[in-house]
């Protein structure tokens, strides 16, 4: 089954990967992106929406018909928000659009972007944790079973790509060091890219994908 994609989140790192490793998939028939700016990438696969309001995709509804998978990239640091600020730009946003996409494309595969160690018991300790194991658990009652959460933790950037973010440039001398002493945590943007694009059409024994299970996806 060619790939039909809606991608969010790709004017960030995570997201401009994915995008990446789409337009470069030959199972990858057509992309859209949505973005509140343009994400300045021209490629015949690829149409962008500029859409302001993230809480609300309804006037967009038609155009989001006929795809088979998304890929929910875009995310926000918690740093400086508290729970009720970050739950909103996290779990608000992502469910506003899932909602809508699980009602007009049945069957869809979703593959969200949230972090190792996001608590799928919605109970932790640690804020951004909960929310993001909230997010995951409504994902995965309105998707399943082609719901599947990736959960990486050190990324190695793409060469060449724009919107890398400062800490990896600084952290790129290391990153090897840290793959050596920590493999469990460590895994590249084209591996999640190519992960997400294999579980479209192979599947995985797991809704949580950890890093390991990252690598073992993009392997398939």
């Amino acid at each position: 089954m060619k790939i039909k994609v809606i991608i969010t989140g790709s004017t960030g790192m995570v997201g401009e990967g994915v995008l990446h490793e789409c337009i470069l998939s030959p199972e990858v028939e057509s992309v859209l992106v949505i973005n509140r700016r343009p994400c300045n990438i021209q490629h015949p696969k690829l149409k962008e929406i500029i859409h302001k309001d993230f809480y609300d995709f309804s006037a967009i509804q038609s155009e989001l018909t006929g795809y088979n998978a998304c890929f929910h990239c875009m995310g926000v640091t918690s740093v400086g928000k508290n729970e009720a600020e970050y739950s909103k730009l996290t779990y608000d946003i992502t469910m506003a659009l899932a909602g809508l996409l699980a009602k007009v494309n049945q069957g869809m595969t979703i593959c969200y972007v949230s972090g190792s160690g996001t608590d799928a018991t919605e109970k932790g300790k640690i804020m951004w944790a909960r929310v993001k194991g909230k997010t995951e658990n409504d994902l995965i009652k309105l998707f399943a079973p082609k719901a599947y959460m990736f959960r990486p933790a050190l990324i190695v950037p793409t060469p060449g790509l724009k919107n890398t973010y400062k800490m990896y440039k600084v952290l790129s001398p290391l990153i090897p060091v840290f793959k050596f002493l920590m493999p469990k945590y460590v895994c590249s943007l084209k591996e999640i890219g190519l992960a997400m694009i294999n579980v479209v059409n192979k599947g995985f024994e797991k809704s949580f994908l950890e890093v390991p299970d990252i690598i073992k996806l993009a392997q398939k």
